[in-house]
């Protein structure tokens, strides 16, 4: 059995820096018919649980700690026993959201969270956020890049902890070096892939967002 990704699409609300909007956030499902991991456990927890059925949930792998990616992710934990994995230089977004509980382990760059067949690299890539990361999969073809890069450009830069010329290199170093052909699955939006993306980073560059 061989691991398959599954998507879910959940609605609610992001907020920072005293603004909140309401947004749909991608919800995807790494797994086999017995075990699984959530990348970016958002809103609904009664919705992802559905989706993951009876199969053991072994990881909830933040991308980042934006309120809207995170906020089913306690509730899918207490009732699953699955890990919250998240990177430490994200905890001040964490914090915000959650100031009494913390993740329960912390990502490193370079780090392989496996499930079900499936080797997800951990690759870490700042910019929307101080601890964004993305996930990387050969076999499975795809990247999963939450909110470091989207169909036509970069994730938004314009608010607290985030920085545009971190996430330039962060796409340009970690995340185009990838084989063209990589799917990119995003946080929130269409899938694209490298090799779309790739040929329109010095436009990016050029209108600063």
């Amino acid at each position: 059995m061989t691991a398959r990704i599954e998507h879910l699409v959940t609605s609610g609300q992001f907020s920072l820096d005293g603004g909140t909007w309401d947004v749909e956030n991608n919800v995807w499902i790494v797994g086999d018919d017995h075990e699984a991991i959530v990348i970016d456990a958002a809103h609904d927890a009664d919705a992802i649980l559905e989706a993951v059925g009876d199969r053991r949930l072994k990881a909830i792998v933040c991308t980042h700690a934006h309120n809207d990616h995170i906020d089913a992710a306690p509730e899918l934990a207490d009732r699953t026993g699955a890990t919250i994995w998240l990177h430490p230089d994200d905890l001040p977004l964490w914090k915000q959201t959650y100031p009494d509980r913390d993740p329960d382990a912390h990502l490193v760059d370079g780090q392989v969270i496996e499930a079900a067949g499936a080797d997800l690299t951990v690759i870490h890539t700042p910019g929307h956020a101080p601890g964004a990361v993305c996930l990387y999969d050969p076999a499975l073809g795809a990247v999963f890049t939450g909110d470091t890069l989207f169909q036509g450009g970069p994730g938004a830069t314009g608010r607290s902890f985030s920085h545009f010329p971190t996430i330039i290199d962060s796409i340009r170093d970690r995340l185009l070096a990838l084989p063209p052909d990589t799917k990119v699955l995003t946080g929130h939006g269409e899938s694209t892939t490298i090799g779309a993306e790739a040929p329109h980073l010095e436009e990016w560059i050029a209108r600063g967002h």
